[in-house]
């Protein structure tokens, strides 16, 4: 099994303030490392683990093998959580927790094609069962929709250009590897910006990978339904690690924490005072600490958002 680091893993779980005898939810199981550390903490309580990946899960049953009485794997995307669990007779839960995006041991696997540091050929599944990649998007999407999913998803400037440079190369013949990706994108940018620091295909990928897996459109049903599902009591701690999804997960956060504002000039008892059904645990994003910063470079662009629902 690859190495692999849980970002923000103590301020994640601590935020779920997890009960021995609650019942919990990891929406992304990745390797486990969050898992692992709300399982040791129950007593009578279960987690469901849901993941895309079934390698991931498989993985993380040999982490969790001390726990699997209190663990149920469930090989889905998260946006099918509530359904999923309702099958199973769960309704409510304490706890949901998310760690978004791509896991380490996905990047770093050459052969799953999704980062650009390898050459390998272009794939970016999560569930390696779908049938939509992303040599399919890159070789079949004509170029309204590229430029589409490059500027929303990857919020990249030269949308335009990387699409004509796609569309350019592919009739000549299809664009099969990251490499041969990587080489499309460069000649579509100009010289001021491949001189600059960072990776020119960095926003392409992100792009790809997003489309591929439809991961903000998940993220958006799945953190409604979990929220939905929040026993009194109950929190929701989430992991973004782009401006994309930590502004769905804030958006969301601030709507579920707030009430509509009554004029003040009318007069209200206290007890006609609307109050919001949920709350905002910390107002503002942790991050991770310097010595985090210091043992894992992918935690630099992490945020973690946590909310707990107190009343119905």
């Amino acid at each position: 099994m690859m190495e692999h680091i849980s970002v923000l893993l103590q301020e994640t779980v601590d935020g779920l303030a997890v009960k021995e005898n609650g019942i919990y939810i990891d929406g992304t199981l990745g390797r486990g490392g969050h898992s692992l550390e709300v399982v040791k903490q129950l007593k009578q309580g279960h987690l469901f683990a849901f993941d895309k990946d079934q390698r991931a899960i498989d993985e993380s049953k040999i982490r969790l093998k001390d726990y699997l009485d209190h663990v149920t794997f469930i090989h889905d995307d998260f946006k099918n959580m509530k359904n999923d669990l309702e099958e199973l007779g769960i309704d409510k839960v304490d706890g949901i927790m998310m760690d978004l995006g791509v896991s380490s041991p996905q990047f770093d696997d050459a052969s799953r094609g999704f980062s650009y540091r390898f050459d390998a050929k272009l794939d970016m599944r999560m569930d390696q069962s779908q049938m939509l990649s992303a040599y399919e998007v890159v070789n079949t999407y004509d170029f309204h929709d590229l430029v589409r999913i490059l500027y929303q998803y990857g919020e990249e400037k030269f949308a335009k250009q990387i699409a004509r440079s796609i569309e350019r190369n592919r009739q000549v013949k299809p664009i099969e590897t990251t490499f041969e990706l990587v080489d499309v994108i460069k000649q579509a940018l100009p010289m001021k910006v491949l001189s600059k620091k960072g990776h020119p295909a960095k926003q392409t990928f992100q792009a790809l990978r997003l489309e591929v897996n439809g991961e903000l459109e998940s993220l958006k049903q799945g953190l409604r339904d979990a929220t939905s599902m929040l026993a009194i009591g109950g929190r929701c701690s989430i992991i973004t690690f782009h401006s994309l999804e930590d502004r769905i997960v804030k958006e969301l956060f601030n709507e579920l924490s707030t009430v509509e504002q009554v004029d003040k000039r009318i007069p209200l008892l206290p007890e006609q005072m609307e109050t919001p059904a949920f709350k905002l645990i910390n107002k503002k994003p942790i991050c991770a600490s310097e010595d985090e910063l210091a043992m894992n470079n992918r935690s630099h662009s992490a945020k973690l958002r946590v909310l707990e629902r107190v009343k119905e």
